[in-house]
């Protein structure tokens, strides 16, 4: 890994329910890339940061190795050829995104995610020789050769045998001169010694010295090594609690789960692959919030030619129109291709319905300023989709047959409204979360049935006239009839629309869905609105698809209320617990 080119900056943050939130914001600075990653288990963050990085890295690695061959290539007509099938294949790929999915099967092994490595950083021990040889080991000097008296005879003449006084003062002479190189050399040999005695001691201390660093150094690395397996079977043992609590169809582990698949699903690197997600276990619905391509993401080469009179290379690219054609049915694609992949890898059976949303990043023509608009919806059943040959239809007609919302040229990026849509700033599917209005706290899925429907024909009054609108309110009554009429005078999308409140605790069935539209067909209304502290089931949902219906979960009805100035909250389980008290 390219870990010089990595930044990663951490950080904790606290969730609504004071819960840890682990935040990494990581960028790669050999592309300019950045991404913020989140996750409640710190473990699971890092794996999320392990596999974006090595994503990077294999972007880095090829565009580097790109680089370099553009450096030594030359204009020639194997160059030419080469990019042309490399231009080809990109638009081959493109062509194959469904398909290609086809062939994989999308089910997570389990044991694929269990960290099986081996202990990589060596033991620093093996590196204690290398030093020692490094040390200059000690070494005698040779001593000075010791001096004889027969060195220091005097060279005694005729004159010194006859005058013996001469004899003896040179024989004294002599002798001194002895005693004096015996005295010297004796000092010589003790420096000699003294050295080398000195030099020993030092190559001793320095061995045990390093030693000493080594063993430190050694008792480290088995310290890391033990914490390295320690840590790794904790984590495979986590592992082995998603997968049960997944197939217990565990909310979050459902949520862990699939954004495994969705990550696994290979895209070209040039699509953006962000996407959020949100799951309802109790309808089984779960929402992809998708980050799709740009319309100037799309590659456009289509050949490269050799032009031999010009000793160049020229690029012929695909029209504006057959680009702006591959763009919609690349996204057709990825919708159908997203949704396969979650329904195949369901295991759990913890999905009946998936809604997809598809937004992109893009700029306003009019102002200038980025906009994130969605410009495909699509909610669908499993059973329904499984139904559907997906290696034999055109992707736009599946979409279309599936009451899939867009318009009908997508690469013109008009704003769409969700199906139904992850609420951010409320939560959507959450069963508690802080709001209130008038009373500070009160939860709205445990108020009396006849406030809650005095309180939804208050909220709509204020909805409707700030839009010159008026509401009508019908006398309250239990049996879910009209609970208040409103009259929008705007002359395209007004008329007269029928409000019905629901103050549920479990699942608001078709049945409710069903009535509503009858009640709007006999008042001779434009539009019904079906308000619940609950949710809708999938085939609620599926019944209001192409007809003029509106459902407001609980999410949306705590939106609308912060907008009006108004706070609460909804608990469904507690609200349960009130109401069974109650009985």
């Amino acid at each position: 890994m390219k870990y010089e080119l990595h930044s990663i900056i951490t950080r904790q943050e606290y969730t609504r329910s004071n819960d840890i939130k682990y935040v990494a914001e990581i960028q790669h600075l050999g592309l300019s890339k950045f991404r913020v990653l989140k996750d409640t288990d710190s473990y699971i963050l890092r794996n999320k940061i392990n596999s974006q990085f090595k994503t990077w890295d294999n972007q880095w690695e090829r565009q580097e190795a790109k680089r370099l061959k553009d450096l030594k290539r030359s204009n020639n007509k194997a160059v030419a050829n080469e990019e042309t099938l490399e231009a080809q294949k990109v638009l081959e790929n493109l062509d194959n995104i469904l398909t290609h999915t086809l062939k994989i099967d999308d089910t997570i092994d389990w044991s694929t995610l269990k960290d099986k490595s081996k202990f990589q950083e060596p033991n620093p021990k093996k590196h204690i020789n290398e030093e020692l040889n490094n040390l200059p080991i000690p070494v005698h000097t040779p001593k000075p050769e010791k001096p004889y008296s027969n060195q220091f005879k005097p060279k005694l003449r005729l004159l010194d045998w006859i005058i013996s006084s001469k004899k003896r003062k040179k024989k004294e002479t002599a002798n001194r001169a002895f005693q004096e190189a015996l005295i010297n050399w004796q000092s010589k040999c003790e420096k000699i010694d003294e050295k080398f005695d000195n030099e020993i001691e030092w190559y001793n201390t320095q061995i045990k010295r390093i030693n000493e660093k080594y063993n430190k150094l050694e008792e480290k690395w088995k310290k890391n090594k033990e914490e390295f397996y320690i840590e790794q079977k904790e984590a495979n043992i986590k592992i082995d609690k998603l997968k049960k609590i997944y197939l217990n169809k565990d909310k979050q582990a459902i949520l862990h789960y699939c954004e495994i698949v969705l990550n696994n699903s290979t895209y070209p690197e040039y699509f953006p692959k962000d996407f959020e997600l949100e799951y309802n276990p109790e309808n089984g619905i779960i929402i992809v919030e998708y980050m799709l391509p740009t319309l100037e993401d799309m590659p456009t080469l289509k050949e490269v030619k050799y032009i031999t009179t010009k000793d160049e290379l020229k690029k012929y690219y695909i029209t504006e129109a057959k680009k702006r054609k591959i763009y919609d049915e690349v996204i057709y694609k990825i919708t159908l291709r997203t949704i396969h992949e979650l329904f195949e890898a369901d295991t759990a059976s913890a999905i009946n319905s998936v809604v997809f949303n598809g937004w992109v990043n893009s700029i306003n023509k009019a102002t200038g300023k980025p906009v994130n608009n969605c410009i495909v919806s699509l909610k669908t059943d499993k059973k329904e989709f499984e139904e559907i040959d997906l290696s034999q239809i055109d992707p736009k007609a599946c979409f279309k047959n599936l009451k899939g919302i867009g318009s009908s040229k997508l690469n013109a990026l008009v704003s769409i409204q969700p199906i139904i849509q992850i609420e951010k700033s409320d939560k959507r599917f959450t069963e508690s979360y802080d709001v209130a209005i008038d009373a500070e706290g009160e939860n709205l899925a445990a108020m009396p049935w006849e406030d809650f429907e005095h309180l939804i024909r208050e909220l709509f009054e204020k909805e409707f006239s700030n839009n010159g609108g008026e509401v009508k309110v019908t006398q309250a009554s239990r049996d879910g009839g009209v609970d208040a009429i409103a009259f929008d005078p705007d002359p395209i999308r007004g008329g007269k629309i029928v409000i019905q409140a629901k103050r549920y605790t479990n699942t608001v069935g078709v049945s409710a869905v069903r009535d509503l539209y009858g009640t709007v067909l006999n008042e001779g209304a434009t539009k019904g609105i079906l308000v619940t502290t609950a949710d809708y089931g999938p085939d609620a949902y599926n019944f209001s698809k192409n007809k003029p219906l509106t459902l407001m979960n609980g999410a949306n009805l705590l939106y609308l209320l912060e907008k009006h100035g108004h706070k609460s909250r909804i608990d469904i389980k507690e609200a349960k617990n009130i109401l069974k008290q109650k009985e």
